[in-house]
């Protein structure tokens, strides 16, 4: 019991370094105006063994924050759609090939002429050249631009290395041979192969087939913490299998979200992975941070102090040319260049193997890790500061406008969120759709997620009442959120979550009953409506006409009790029940007494007596 209490007690001390340097450095590089990813790489050499040494063993931290990579990789892939990604294969397939075969051949080239061996040269040349997956997708979602064009171009360049990391490790041993295989390793390979792509089709299939009807049956339960497993159950068990078949774990993951990107569950999905995200994503970059050798920094400092300012440039330079190349602007391809100047963190696992196979020698590796490590470092303020260079020029605005609204096209959706699938909300989706304008629409009830499939429409499953699952939904780029649940309590909770976290968002939320809609008014809604309110002003304009009254003096009827509706209800909002009940139409108020009544009015009927009781007409 008591060796039990004892690794409780040293498991803490790690956690708490973490969260104490996050909670530190973050807030402090973000008040600077820099980045978040700033303040974990400080922190991680603050913390690390060459810093303050409150963490001796920086390996062991890198294998569990490797999740955050992967976590990361599988959000991005539910943001996307598979026709869009096929859409951007001119992009993916030439400039990601382009830019990395250039690049590798380039820094290659120089890594040979300052004295390392070709095989050196070759593996520095491709671990310089792959850009920071986790560092590049953080900062365009910081600052909202991975949907631009110059974020949707960054990203191809980056799943294209992601997705050659797996045939570069494959060559290595083959270059540590010099030979070609033998036979038996043709068969090995072989079988290597059809696992990989046996488990391909697995996820392919169970992502296609199963997970739906499985998130389905979940959702019913009604069960948070529930739905929270199963999430990350999808996203691990997809890298781990991944990983068995010798595939990156990252892909895996990826391949997972993009085969989720249709689902009813997407938004819940997103919101229920992103705490981890978020956290393990933190603890890489202090990870990567750890990984510097300052001592080997001051050792090499020369070599370091001029490759990194040549790496970081020479990045910039060849992607800013090679995305102009492939119909960029000069400024979408700086934006691009600067993000993507950094080594990437599979460096970290390039470079081990190739060591291992002899390639390179242990301290040819540790100086390129060391440079991989120091560009990490380097290269968000780098490129945060270009990015405040560009943002200060005023034609900006005509520059990228037009091809940001185009990089956008698939988020068009964003413009509206709509809160609930009921009868009031269905007639509200359709209204929008008669103009072409494709919502966004959730809902916490799984048969009716399930039933509006049917007739081909597209809403997801998720609680509106959770911040979490309105900004996966996207309620912070949203235009207008229409709140259209049938709950009270839970129209005046999200309500209340609008106002708070949305303010550019208009809200147009569906009322109940009138002190309903007051209190919707007080909580400070763009516009409300009773549910019964317009069916009630139609049903009476109607009975008017039947009655005999001419169709244009019904409907002035119509409208001036709108119209006195409209005004006695802000008047109850700043007087009380009361106020403006003289502009209900009918009403007959006479002037209040002097002095109070001595005795209490008295109903004459049942009717009455309930009249009186409310206090309200």
């Amino acid at each position: 019991m008591a060796s039990s209490a004892a690794s409780h007690v040293s498991f803490l001390p790690p956690i708490l370094t973490f969260c104490g340097a996050a909670v530190i450095a973050v807030p402090v590089f973000r008040f600077l105006g820099l980045s978040a990813v700033l303040g974990y790489l400080a922190a991680g050499v603050a913390i690390g063994p060459s810093g303050l040494s409150l963490v001796e063993d920086p390996q062991t931290i890198a294998t569990v924050a490797e999740l955050g990579v992967v976590l990361l990789l599988f959000i991005i892939g539910l943001e996307l759609k598979l026709s869009h990604l096929w859409s951007m294969k001119r992009d993916i397939f030439g400039l990601g090939f382009a830019q990395l075969a250039i690049t590798a051949l380039c820094l290659g080239g120089a890594s040979l002429a300052v004295g390392l061996s070709p095989n050196a040269a070759f593996v520095t040349g491709i671990a310089v050249a792959l850009s920071a997956t986790a560092i590049a997708l953080q900062m365009l979602g910081e600052r909202n631009d991975l949907q631009t064009a110059y974020g949707q171009r960054s990203f191809a360049i980056l799943l294209f290395q992601d997705l050659s990391v797996v045939p570069i490790l494959a060559i290595l041993p083959l270059l540590a041979s010099g030979t070609a295989v033998e036979g038996g390793s043709v068969t090995d390979r072989l079988l290597a192969a059809a696992e990989a792509l046996a488990a391909i089709a697995a996820v392919v299939l169970v992502g296609r087939y199963g997970l739906n009807p499985f998130f389905r049956i979940l959702a019913r339960t009604g069960s948070r913490e529930v739905m929270t497993a199963s999430a990350l159950l999808v996203v691990l068990g997809a890298a781990l299998l991944m990983q068995e078949v010798g595939l990156s774990m990252a892909m895996g993951a990826f391949l997972a979200g993009l085969l989720l990107a249709e689902s009813n569950f997407r938004h819940q999905l997103e919101a229920d992975i992103e705490p981890f995200r978020g956290m393990l994503l933190g603890l890489f970059f202090m990870s990567v941070g750890m990984s510097i050798d300052l001592a080997l920094v001051r050792q090499q400092w020369v070599l370091l102090a001029i490759a990194a300012p040549v790496v970081i440039i020479g990045k910039t330079l060849l992607i800013t040319i090679l995305s102009r190349l492939f119909g960029a602007t000069w400024r979408e391809g700086l934006r691009s260049g600067t993000l993507l100047c950094t080594a990437g963190e599979f460096a970290f696992v390039l470079l081990p193997v190739a060591m291992a196979a002899g390639l390179m020698s242990s301290s040819e590796a540790q100086t390129v890790t060391a440079l991989a490590a120091i560009t990490m470092l380097l290269g968000p303020i780098f490129s945060t500061l270009v990015e405040k260079a560009l943002l200060s020029r005023p034609e900006r605005a005509d520059e990228h406008g037009m091809d940001d609204l185009l990089g956008q096209e698939g988020e068009i959706s964003s413009r509206v969120l709509v809160i609930g699938f009921g009868r009031f909300g269905q007639i509200v989706n359709q209204v929008l759709l008669s103009q072409n304008i494709n919502a966004t629409v959730i809902d916490n009830n799984v048969e009716r997620v399930r039933d509006a499939a049917r007739f081909g429409l597209k809403i997801y499953y998720g609680d509106g009442t959770r911040l979490d699952v309105l900004r996966a939904a996207g309620a912070e780029k949203a235009e207008m959120i229409c709140v259209c649940t049938d709950e009270p309590e839970t129209i005046g909770k999200i309500a209340e979550i609008l106002r708070e976290n949305f303010p550019n968002a208009r809200s147009f939320v569906r009322a109940f009953d009138r002190i309903h809609a007051v209190e919707l008014l007080k909580i400070g809604v763009d516009y409300q409506l009773r549910e019964t309110f317009e069916s009630a002003i139609v049903f009476g304009r109607s009975a008017l006409e039947e009655l005999g009254i001419e169709a244009e003096l019904a409907a002035n009827s119509a409208q001036d009790v709108r119209k006195r509706d409209i005004a006695r209800l802000f008047l109850q909002k700043e007087i009380g029940s009361m106020g403006g009940a003289e502009l209900v139409v009918g009403a007959k108020i006479a002037p209040e007494p002097l002095t109070s009544p001595t005795g209490k009015a008295k109903a004459l009927s049942p009717e009455t007596r309930d009249i009186l009781g409310e206090g309200v007409v």
